[in-house]
């Protein structure tokens, strides 16, 4: 396949030095700094996935670099932060072809509805991805944790499910685990709920996610942030996979979180690195939501606003 990786941070590294790895014709769009390193030197992926290496056939600035009459693009992935989403859709629609598809793999809530806005459904691919990397150095991102495999999907059922098999074949030959599903939304709730409480309130109290699980008093600030979310999914009458908070915290606090206990939040990253983080589309999202269907959200509401002043004070650093 043909291959736009659009971002190159913890995630995109990882997706396109493991595609371009397995013989995929790679395209890699990157800050500039990052460009000028990659001019000689491979993009490099360590972790729990092994030491990979790979040069990609090309790394851009922008999308007016690509090489002109070279064939269309089969996939393109999106892997910038969802406060992008909407700018980076609308970039892609002049070059996003018939026959291109587009896989989302942001955080939070909304990316899919904001990408409606520049890209047609039926191109259009929702995720749920819920391995954890981090950019260590420059071009090199390490693989942390992995709670569960990629679940990728078309919300509308408008794609046909060969091509989703295809693209979800290519990447577990590259070594990233993915299947398909025609329920993909409910798995990115069940992603909303847990990165709402585990990314933010990481990031405010600067630990790991098994250390949040352990400590009595954070602990129940987890517990009550769930059910919040829940609250507010019950009066939109959205699905996850579990029937009710209960069997959610069951499987979260037994199987999810001492999967991932040893990561720390990508939010925490992101304040560390002086850079805006995603909580609008995670707790913030939650309680603009709570606040459409008259739902009270205090602990959300709390979080968030503790986040986003944590964030003023470092991007005024």
């Amino acid at each position: 396949m043909r291959i736009l990786v659009f971002g190159l941070g913890a995630l995109g590294t990882v997706y396109a030095c493991l595609l371009k790895k397995a013989g995929h014709h790679v395209i890699g769009l990157g800050r500039p700094d990052l460009a000028t390193i990659l001019e000689s030197e491979p993009l490099t992926v360590h972790g729990i996935w092994g030491q990979h290496l790979a040069h990609l056939d090309q790394v851009i600035t922008d999308l007016d670099q690509l090489t002109p009459g070279e064939s269309a693009l089969d996939l393109v992935i999106v892997a910038v932060k969802s406060h992008a989403t909407a700018a980076v859709a609308a970039a892609l629609a002049p070059i996003v072809g018939p026959q291109t598809l587009v896989l989302l793999t942001q955080n939070g809530y909304g990316n899919y509805e904001t990408a409606l806005q520049s890209l047609p459904a039926h191109q259009l691919i929702a995720s749920r991805v819920i391995f954890g990397a981090e950019v260590t150095h420059p071009a090199t991102s390490q693989v942390t944790v992995m709670a569960d495999d990629v679940i990728i999907g078309s919300p509308h059922n408008l794609i046909d499910p060969a091509r989703l098999e295809a693209i979800a074949s290519a990447c577990r030959q590259a070594g990233i685990p993915t299947r398909v599903s025609a329920d993909v939304m409910q798995y990115i709730w069940g992603k909303i709920i847990y990165n709402s409480v585990l990314n933010s309130l990481g990031a405010i109290l600067e630990v790991t996610y098994g250390e949040l699980a352990a400590d009595p008093d954070s602990r129940a600030l987890l517990i009550t942030m769930v059910r919040e979310i829940f609250a507010v999914m019950d009066a939109m009458n959205a699905r996850t996979l579990w029937p009710d908070a209960d069997a959610y915290l069951d499987d979260f606090f037994t199987k999810m979180v001492p999967s991932t206990k040893a990561h720390y939040p990508s939010m925490l990253q992101d304040l560390q690195r002086q850079r805006r983080t995603e909580i609008d589309a995670l707790t913030g999202a939650m309680v603009r939501l709570g606040q459409a269907h008259h739902v009270s959200t205090p602990v959300l509401e709390t979080i968030t606003l503790l986040v986003k002043a944590k964030e003023a004070l470092a991007l005024s650093s």
